[in-house]
Formats: structure tokens, C-alpha cells, sequence
């Protein structure tokens, strides 16, 4: 199995997974230790953001998608929201994973290969939370719809991919530490080039290229069919999703399990 390690980081979340989990665990606890409201935050942020986002686009820009009532499209926007929060906690946590767990470099019982998936894994707390908050509401609204049975399905995935970001990001990193600062730009780019408060034939055809390279975009869609409009993603919507998955979480634990050797020196 060491040898697979080799090839591709993965692999030991297959040897190491139990420990990953304790390790998550005890640094979730300590994440929130101290704090007055603890998990709290991790609804609150995301209906904070909510109240902004929903302001701006029902009030300022008034864009309408599908002819939704209000409440509809406010849980459309949380629908699409509340992912992307996760993955810019994973982001900007899993970055300086690398470079924040240089003792890890030599350690057998901990690999360096799993703090990025640690970072990861954090993040998962608000998609969590607020995924439980937006079917709560849904339900309690009597508006759940049956195809919420492919939410694990579309999460698992986003994991994956997420995954082999923050391993690609977080050894660019350790060369190219003018990363941390952009990352903040880079995130917030790719919250408008999300559909989280649009649909997609609300973008020129011009620019609808954008949301077909981009990722997160897919998943965006994916979550607001089967969560608000109760629609199964057709199969050339499954196979972006699986593909870039597959892709990234693939290419991803390649590039970190071959690269990371050569970046020791820098950390």
C-alpha cells in the first residue's frame, strides 16, 4: 500500500483514515473552543451571506429564475450558497495546509498528504450545517422534493474534486507564496462566475463558456435541480460532475504524491 501512497496520496486515505478522522475531530473542537457561540457560526455565516445576497439580486438587480416566489428563490440562492462557503473555507484553509504542517514532512503516523484533506474535511462543517438548515426549511415548507435522495451523491463528488484542488493549491503554495494573497480574488471571482443567485439562461451566450470550465458551477446547478426545482440532472450534467471529479481528484493526488519530494526544501 506504501508503494500506491507513492502514486497517488489517496491511497492513504484508505491506510490512515480512521486516524484522519480523530486528528479532524480533535482540531474542529479546538477550532470552535473558546468561542460564545461555537457551531453557531457555521448557520449564522451562511445566513448572513443569505440575507446580502438575497437583498442585492431580489432588490437591486430584481433577477427572476424560473419565476420562483420569494421564498423559493431565497432557498435557491442557500441552495447554491451554502456549498460554495464550504469550499471557500476548504480553500483557504487547505492553501496554507502544507506550509502550517511542516513537521508532518517527516512523520510516518501522520502523512503531509492528508492535511490538505484535512482542511478539506473542516469545511464540511458548514456545508453541514446549512444543508440541514435549507431541508429543514423545506421540508417544514412541504416543498422537500424526492430527488434530495441524490444530495450524497452530488457531496461526495464535490469532496472529491475539492480534494485535488487544495492538494494542487497547497504544494503551489509552498513555492509561490504570493497565492495566500490572491486567494481572496480568486474566491470571490468565482462566486459571481457561479450561478448561486442566477440560473444559467440568465448569462449571455457569450460568456455561458464560463460556467462549462468552471467546476463549481456544475455542482452549483446540480444542487439547486434536485434540491429546489425537484429536477434529476440529465446525463451530460452527471458526467461533467463525475468527470471533473474524477479528474481533478485523480490528477490532483498525482501531482501532490510526485511533487511533494521535490518541495520539501522550500517549506
Amino acid at each position: 500500500m506504501r508503494r500506491l501512497a507513492e502514486w497517488h496520496s489517496g491511497f492513504y486515505l484508505l491506510t490512515h483514515g480512521s486516524l484522519l478522522g480523530r486528528v479532524t475531530k480533535s482540531e474542529l473542537a479546538a477550532r470552535y473552543a473558546g468561542s460564545i457561540l461555537g457551531l453557531g457560526w457555521a448557520i449564522l455565516l451562511p445566513l448572513m451571506v443569505l440575507g446580502l445576497y438575497t437583498v442585492t439580486y431580489t432588490l437591486i438587480f430584481r433577477i427572476q429564475v424560473a419565476d420562483l416566489s420569494p421564498f423559493q428563490y431565497t432557498m435557491f440562492i442557500f441552495a447554491g450558497l451554502v456549498p460554495f462557503l464550504s469550499l471557500a473555507d476548504a480553500l483557504g484553509q487547505g492553501l496554507t495546509s502544507v506550509v502550517a504542517s511542516r513537521s508532518l514532512l517527516t512523520n510516518t503516523v501522520f502523512p503531509i498528504d492528508l492535511a490538505p484533506v484535512k482542511a478539506v474535511l473542516l469545511g464540511q462543517v458548514v456545508m453541514a450545517v446549512g444543508m440541514f438548515a435549507l431541508v429543514l426549511c423545506l421540508g417544514v415548507t412541504g416543498q422537500l422534493q424526492p430527488t434530495i435522495i441524490l444530495l450524497p451523491i452530488v457531496w461526495f463528488l464535490q469532496i472529491l474534486a475539492l480534494t485535488g484542488i487544495v492538494w494542487i493549491l497547497s504544494l503551489i503554495n509552498v513555492v509561490l507564496r504570493d497565492l495566500q494573497t490572491v486567494i481572496g480574488l480568486l474566491i470571490m471571482s468565482l462566486m459571481i462566475i457561479s450561478p448561486i443567485a442566477y440560473g444559467p439562461e440568465n448569462v449571455p451566450e457569450n460568456l455561458r463558456v464560463l460556467l462549462i470550465l468552471n467546476p463549481f458551477a456544475w455542482f452549483v446547478m446540480a444542487y439547486q435541480k434536485i434540491l429546489i426545482f425537484g429536477m434529476w440532472p440529465e446525463t451530460l450534467h452527471w458526467v461533467a460532475l463525475v468527470g471533473w471529479s474524477t479528474l481533478l481528484f485523480v490528477g490532483g493526488g498525482y501531482f501532490f504524491s510526485r511533487a511533494k519530494k521535490a518541495m520539501i526544501d522550500y517549506v
